[in-house]
């Protein structure tokens, strides 16, 4: 039986769950558009009320390092079901998924250098490389491979703690800084500032290691995604149910509960580890939860469709947050750098997403993509179309004559 979710060559879950995903993702962002990328994790600066304190370690909780996850898992479902669907057709799918890639890494460069320190898109385009090494590995061998990463990179979170005083004085003075820089500073200076200081006071060699080793943090869950596609866990979710329901009820408590005790304990030597392993633990509970629930929904909601748009034009709408949001908390818009508290930023996200889903089924009704989906399209397949190109297909064997 086919499920009502899952339509034509596309299945709707996996663009519900994907849509569902941005929200979450905005919600984590928020508080880096609101007080940095490390001003987030140090709230202290920024005298926030009983009620900003709760909303952030809730956030911390529920929300952040668990939704970033899910894309990735998607990212992986995705270019499986890409490289399987071009080969199906006779196409070699190489020179497509390589373009893909490209494109994602310049996307993110001109993101990241342009508006927004918080890019994924240049990891994503970076990790799709090595893919490329497991796309055609069992789904066991990539599940193992997954568990082991995520294992090795939760140890070496292991007695991590807050620094030393002089570090601690040098990310308090960075803060300051920022705040000011941020909420008062044109473009130029703003841009300034994020490529030229850096709290950490990482040497040349520490970013490059560190720019290196991100594929390798980020692989897990894009393995998780890939097996999961090979499976096919989500073309019949009704035939899955007990399968979701399973997971969901296992992960979701583990996940909230480690990541509970990292957040709450951080100077236990452990809280590192816990956070690690209970935000990809939370992930894969939300992916199962979100999967449960979507195969009792109806196909006429107006809710799923709105989320199943925002998920079809993904990247427009990631990138539109980011233009959104800088232009309220930067000094060139209205500034409200650190100003508006932490409950409002989690209010104004959700205003956000809600007029993003709106925009977003009306561009649908009217057009097939999103831009930006349209011209990923155009640059995968080499076509102004956005159709994978007849030329391009793998030639078919000869026909040897075998009559006598």
């Amino acid at each position: 039986m086919i499920n009502q979710l899952e339509t034509r060559s596309r299945i709707r879950m996996i663009d519900v769950i994907r849509g569902f995903c941005l929200l979450g993702i905005l919600l984590s962002n928020m508080l880096i558009f609101q007080y940095g990328i490390y001003g987030k994790d140090e709230m202290q600066y920024f005298s926030p009320s009983k009620l900003d304190e709760f909303m952030h370690r809730s956030l911390l909780i529920v929300v952040e390092g668990s939704f970033m996850p899910i894309f990735m898992f998607l990212f992986g479902y995705s270019l499986y079901k890409l490289r399987e669907g071009l080969m199906s057709k006779g196409i070699r799918p190489g020179g497509s998924l390589v373009r893909r890639f490209i494109m994602l890494i310049a996307l993110g460069l001109m993101h990241s250098l342009l508006l927004w320190e918080g890019d994924i898109l240049l990891a994503y385009g970076v990790t799709g490389f090595c893919l490329l090494l497991f796309v055609k590995r069992k789904p066991k061998t990539l599940i193992i491979w997954g568990i082991a990463l995520t294992l090795l990179l939760a140890g070496i979170n292991y007695g991590i703690g807050e620094g030393t005083p002089k570090e601690q004085e040098r990310m308090q003075e960075y803060v300051m800084q920022s705040t000011t820089i941020y909420g008062e500073g044109t473009h130029e200076e703003i841009m300034e500032f994020r490529l030229n200081e850096d709290p950490l006071d990482l040497p040349v060699a520490g970013m490059v290691a560190l720019m290196i080793f991100m594929p390798l943090i980020m692989l897990p869950m894009f393995l998780f995604g890939i097996a999961a596609a090979k499976k096919q866990w989500f073309h019949n979710p009704k035939r899955e149910r007990r399968r979701y329901a399973l997971a969901a009820a296992i992960m979701l408590p583990l996940g909230l509960l480690l990541k509970s005790l990292g957040v709450l304990q951080k100077d236990w030597d452990w809280s590192g580890v816990a956070l690690h392993i209970g935000a990809s633990m939370l992930a894969l509970g939300y992916i199962f939860g979100l999967a449960l629930v979507l195969s009792y929904a109806a196909k006429s909601s107006v809710v799923v469709s709105a989320i199943e748009a925002v998920g079809r034009m993904s990247m427009t709408n990631y990138l539109m947050q980011t233009v959104i949001c800088t232009t309220l908390f930067y000094g060139y818009g209205l500034g409200w750098f650190g100003e508006i508290g932490v409950l409002n930023g989690m209010l104004l996200a959700l205003f956000i997403y809600a007029v993003q889903a709106v925009v977003s089924s009306f561009l649908l009704f009217r057009f097939k993509n999103g831009p930006l989906e349209r011209l990923l399209r155009m640059w995968t397949y080499w076509s102004v179309k956005g159709k994978p190109r007849q030329s391009r297909k793998i030639a078919d064997p000869p026909v040897v004559d075998v009559r006598l």
